[in-house]
């Protein structure tokens, strides 16, 4: 073997061992799949969350009287 099929083979070896090493580091396509998952997970969670806090804001800001009422139906909502 002379230098030069030393220095190609080396070579090839070291890249693939990068992309062996890329690809586990990664996960590869099931990885992406998890990951898009949960990404729509969170971002339902997120709606809900933004949904709750509307509603809290809108009790802390409403005049005192109405928060009675407020209360009451949300509660009727919960169980319904």
């Amino acid at each position: 073997m002379n230098p030069f099929e030393m220095v190609v083979l080396i070579v090839a070896i070291v890249v693939l061992g990068r992309v062996i090493t890329a690809r586990v580091r990664h996960g590869g396509p099931k990885a992406d799949a998890g990951l898009a998952a949960e990404n729509d997970r969170m971002k339902r969670e997120m709606a809900q969350l933004k949904d709750r806090i509307a509603t809290l804001e809108r009790i802390a800001t409403d005049a005192p009287a109405r928060l009675s009422s407020e209360i009451e139906r949300l509660r009727d909502e919960k169980t319904n």
